[in-house]
């Protein structure tokens, strides 16, 4: 049997990899460290359980619209205007199985065969895929930690001078894997530029949106309202709310985009849980302290992580400004011709200390750590690598 040649294309997510092998190390028996998993370690707060409890009571098990229900919608549309004083109304939300899904369903509306999407790199590791799968052409734009690991105007309209015909940017704020965070005014330039390309569409990853430090606040390019009819969001409730396996995403943006993506998911998969639905919705509308206690909470592992990580002799880590995860350089400690991948074997093999290659990234010198794990556990896992480099 014969599979597709995009299936042949496809790749395996590192992340998800390493998360099962880790597992498997650890029901084994071995003391494995992980710092690979993309997820909160924190429970569900109890008035999420109890609503998709009480939704199962009420017998809320039946299929919902395509789209999402209308009052999970509201709640979004609410959401969004209580954070980022942003106006939408419902028919302009697609609530999808996850965030994942909802980018996959937003490139797989949105391009045609050949579409180039500019895409800065370091970047999540499904965003390559997910393009090509959709037959679209991936346009890496490599950032740098001069540049805190985000892409400038200045590179910005160089490559839309290069590639003019490109149909869309993928902008990621927070950042999986950097934790970058665009400012007001990294912002404001970048739409400047963006504003000499009409036809451009810009989709905005807003996962960890809530997940912020030092004082930030979190920016969309939808505040800039020059570019908002020409902007898809991307959100969800896994990583503001713990709630990773409940698979609850959405995408807003312009109506007749939406429409198209909603006939789409109608095809692929007719729409999300209802018992999911109903506990996203809850944690919407409910009391919102247990993202600020997760958030704390975050910003103190980052502290330690980044502070131990740089003082590790040949090691360089940017500042993250949100998510939960760090990506230092480890250039200085890979043997000629050693890839990230092989380092982190032996890191794993020798130090029992699982961590993600930077190559799924398009990163090859970095690794990447998740600091969603205890603080026992970071401290640990820093001494181990310590250990291990030496």
């Amino acid at each position: 049997m014969r599979v597709a040649s995009r299936a042949q294309m496809a790749t395996e997510s590192p992340t998800l990899a390493l998360t099962a092998k880790t597992n498997a190390l650890k029901k084994a028996g071995e003391p494995v460290i992980g710092f690979g998993a993309g997820e909160p370690d924190f429970d569900k707060p109890e008035h999420i359980k109890e609503a998709a409890i009480q939704a199962i009571r009420d017998g809320f098990t039946k299929y919902c619209p395509t789209a999402g229900t209308l009052s999970l919608r509201e709640a979004i549309v609410a959401k969004i205007a209580r954070d980022q004083g942003l106006q939408y109304q419902p028919n302009q939300v697609c609530v999808s199985v996850g965030g994942k899904h909802s980018l996959h369903q937003i490139f797989e509306t949105l391009l045609d065969p050949g579409d180039a999407v500019f895409l800065p790199a370091p970047y999540w590791v499904s965003y390559v895929d997910q393009i090509r799968l959709a037959g679209g052409v991936p346009l890496l734009l490599p950032t740098t930690e001069a540049t805190g690991l985000k892409v400038t105007p200045a590179q910005l309209a160089e490559a839309l001078e290069l590639y003019p015909f490109a149909k869309a940017l993928v902008l990621n704020s927070p950042s999986n894997p950097t934790g970058a965070t665009y400012d007001e005014a990294e912002m404001a330039a970048l739409a400047a530029v963006l504003e000499q390309a009409p036809e451009l569409t810009i989709i905005s990853d807003e996962i960890y949106e809530h997940l912020i430090y030092g004082g930030r606040r979190h920016v969309s390019i939808a505040e800039q309202e020059a570019l908002r009819d020409r902007v898809i969001l991307c959100n969800g409730v896994s990583k503001a709310y713990s709630m990773t396996g409940w698979r609850c995403g959405w995408a807003v943006g312009p109506k007749p985009f939406i429409e198209a993506m909603v006939r789409v998911q109608s095809h692929d998969s007719s729409g999300t849980c209802s018992i999911t639905q109903a506990a996203a919705e809850a944690a919407l509308r409910g009391d919102q302290s247990c993202v600020e206690t997760m958030r704390q909470a975050f910003e103190q592992r980052l502290r330690v992580m980044i502070d131990g990580l740089n003082a590790l002799p040949g090691v360089s880590c940017s500042e993250p400004g949100g998510a939960f995860y760090a990506f230092p350089n480890i250039t200085a400690h890979l043997a000629p011709g050693e890839t990230a991948s092989a380092f982190a074997d032996r890191l794993l093999v020798e130090a029992k200390v699982a961590v993600v290659p930077g190559e799924g990234f398009g990163a090859p010198g970095n690794v990447r750590l998740s600091y969603a794990a205890s603080m026992a556990d970071i401290e640990e896992g820093l001494a181990r690598i310590a250990e291990f480099l030496k």
